[in-house]
This record gives C-alpha cells, structure tokens and sequence, in this order.
C-alpha cells in the first residue's frame, strides 16, 4: 500500500503539480520532510506509530518513501493549488485533511500501520487539523511556522511520555 502510495503521488504530482515552480515550494516540502526525520529520530525506541512494510525491506525503508516522495509531493500538491479566496482556501485545507485522514484509514483496513502507546487513528487526524495549516504558515511565514513547531513537538513528546535520550559526550 506505501509503494502505491507513492506511485500515486508521483503521478499526482506530475498530473496537478506545479514543477515550473518548484522553487515556491522548495523550502515548505523540506520543512515536510525534516519533520517526519525528526518524528522517526526522536522516537525511534518508542514510535507512536509505525507504518508496516509492503515488500519494501522494513520500517525504515517505508519511512524515507514518506520523506523524500510523498510528504514533500503532497506538499507541493497541496500549495500550488491553493485558492485565493479566504472561503475556497478553507474548503481546501478541510479536502486535504479528509485525504490525509481517509488514506490512513485505508492504512488502518489493511493492517499497513500499527498504533502504540496511546496514538490512534483520532491522533493522527487531529494531527492532520494542525499539520495543514501549519504548511500554509510555513509556506507564508516560515519562522513563525518553525516557532510554534517547537511547543508543538514538546506537547506531543510530552503528552504521549515519549523517552528522548540526548547523546551524552564520553568522557
């Protein structure tokens, strides 16, 4: 499912997206995909959820598919065709988290991602209600989005009691 995922998007991207521009996007997609980096470094003894291998070899190659295709692809999908009008714009944030939210729902059906230590399903759709309009801000305004990521990042590593162990230096 993660391999079709990303033909999806590919296509998608090729299909809708805006690749005269990419450069707009650029820094928004990295952004992404930093992001799903640091998801996976700081919770690598203790994911909150873990997306099962297709035929890919494992976890870790099922993640950078997500970090180098699909985040960064759907990212540029979902900023180059945002709407002017205010309304529109709305309408389109609320389509992207029902995509986001219906695919992993799919993902749930088919057993392709796993939820642990008090993540769920309704998690990962109320991270969808953030992660979208915290796009759009980074797109606009990025160091107010890298800003309000920081408090962010520390809820969820705190709320979900996720153990972040900092290297200590040998001495």
């Amino acid at each position: 499912m993660h391999v079709a995922t990303a033909l999806f998007v590919l296509f998608a991207v090729w299909k809708w997206g805006d690749w005269r521009n990419w450069e707009k996007y650029h820094t928004t997609m990295l952004y992404f995909a930093v992001g799903n980096l640091l998801y996976n470094f700081l919770t690598a003894n203790y994911f909150l959820w873990r997306l099962d291998a297709d035929f890919l070899s494992n976890h870790t190659v099922t993640e950078i598919l997500y970090t180098l295709i699909i985040f960064p692809g759907t990212a540029m999908l979902f900023l180059c065709n945002m709407p002017k009008d205010k309304h529109r714009r709305n309408i389109h944030i609320i389509k992207w988290i029902s995509i986001y939210a219906l695919w992993e729902l799919g993902f749930v059906f088919t057993k392709s991602i796993e939820y642990q230590y008090g993540w769920t399903y309704w998690w990962s759709v109320s991270f969808d209600i953030f992660m979208f309009p915290m796009l759009l801000l980074h797109h606009k305004k990025p160091l107010i989005a890298y800003l309000l990521s920081i408090p962010i990042g520390i809820f969820f590593l705190w709320w979900f009691d996720v153990p972040v162990h900092l290297p200590v230096e040998d001495r």
